[in-house]
């Protein structure tokens, strides 16, 4: 059974590569998603506004993120890592993925693919965008 994780996962793979080929071609990233997914529409579609998402607010992202990281700036993070954060981190603040769930989806993937302290350094990031960023902006609306 494919899952909402495996969803990430593949969009995690494609935006590794996008930071180390930033011109590849979206159409073919498009059908590698679906091909990956097994053309699952529910799934493509959740994975499709994961990475145009993340493509979309990159920058505001990468700013968070930084902010957040004590003393790591981005272009120093690991790639899983930098793109882990990314998607949790746009999950959290533009999808509807509660932040606990968001965060530990990123735990796990970054314990899978990442080096030995990438689940904890992934967890302290996210748990304080949770705390500062999520909780002002509930308190917001």
């Amino acid at each position: 059974m494919i899952t909402r994780r495996r969803a990430r996962e593949i969009v995690l793979q494609l935006l590794f590569e996008e930071d180390l080929h930033p011109t590849r071609d979206h159409q073919v990233a498009k059908e590698f998603l679906s091909k990956r997914l097994h053309h699952h529409e529910p799934l493509v579609a959740f994975a499709q506004s994961l990475i145009d998402g993340v493509r979309t607010h990159r920058s505001d992202l990468d700013k968070l993120l930084s902010k957040h990281s004590a003393n790591w700036a981005i272009q120093r993070m690991a790639t899983i890592d930098r793109n882990v954060l990314r998607i949790a981190a746009f999950e959290m603040l533009h999808g509807n993925t509660p932040g606990r769930v968001a965060i530990n989806e990123a735990i796990d993937i970054a314990r899978r693919y990442g080096g030995l302290h990438s689940g904890a350094f992934v967890n302290g990031i996210l748990d304080r965008i949770l705390r500062q960023e999520v909780a002002s902006l509930e308190a917001k609306s």
